[in-house]
């Protein structure tokens, strides 16, 4: 099957679609039917691919019509977002408003959020409801989504990974960065967002497949016959260093 790989915003997750014989191409903008209704997005690729389960349909190739249409959508959406701010007040409801999108066809209003807590929004949905008279779909995010949306620079210097390439955020764990032997210090290992750097991800099968070969800092091993205890390791270079009758000595796994 052809599927289409298309997302709804820049850096947005990656949902697939069945080409349904169109023409379509990579950066194409296209209209596809989903399950809230007809969205407008874009193609990031097209391939073959096996699939087990049924895949909605792209619907056509979007028209200059449509873009200014979805342009037009995403003003009126970002002006929904100081009525929920006003709406919310009124209620002393404790929301933080992230953004807000139109489905292509206009008939539901998504609103994304946080809170420090879950939120009783029922009377706010009825509020909005009644105002822009389309279904409202208020939907609570977590800070990395929201870091997401807001975007900003790394304490690598360049733009986040999550605004800039990252389609889907996995789970990270300080289990990551014990594996990289990286000090766990907040300031050096959580992101913009305050929790732990996406990055920590990146190499995490490598340093772990390294590590698997290296014995632990403390253990006792066998060198020319006699056993001593391992005071250091060096994961990349999977190497690590033992103190013989007070010397130094660094072994590579790899020496035969």
């Amino acid at each position: 099957m052809e599927v289409c790989g298309i997302v709804y915003k820049d850096s947005g997750k990656i949902y697939y679609f069945n080409k349904n014989e169109l023409p379509v191409k990579e950066k194409d903008y296209v209209i596809v039917d989903t399950e809230k209704g007809e969205q407008f997005g874009r193609v990031v690729f097209v391939e073959n691919r096996e699939v087990n389960y049924e895949l909605k349909n792209v619907l056509r190739i979007a028209t200059k019509t449509d873009y200014n249409k979805y342009l037009k959508t995403l003003k009126e959406a970002k002006e929904s977002i100081k009525d929920a701010k006003n709406f919310a007040s009124s209620l002393g409801l404790n929301m933080q408003f992230v953004d807000a999108s139109y489905t292509f066809d206009h008939k539901q209003l998504i609103i994304n959020f946080i809170a420090d807590e879950r939120i009783d929004f029922r009377e706010l949905v009825k509020m909005l409801a009644a105002k822009y008279k389309v279904r409202i779909d208020l939907h609570q995010i977590g800070v990395r989504d929201k870091a997401k949306e807001l975007g900003g620079i790394g304490p690598c210097g360049r733009q986040l990974c999550c605004t800039s390439f990252l389609n889907h955020l996995d789970t990270i764990s300080i289990n990551m960065a014990k594996n990289q032997n990286i000090a766990l210090n907040p300031a050096k290992i959580n992101g913009a967002c305050g929790r732990l750097l996406c990055c920590l991800s990146y190499e995490d099968n490598t340093y772990t497949n390294c590590r698997a070969k290296l014995p632990e800092i403390g253990a006792n091993v066998k060198y020319k016959g006699k056993e001593y205890k391992v005071i250091g390791i060096d994961i990349l270079n999977e190497s690590y260093t033992i103190n013989a009758d007070g010397e130094e000595i660094t072994i590579s796994v790899n020496e035969k």
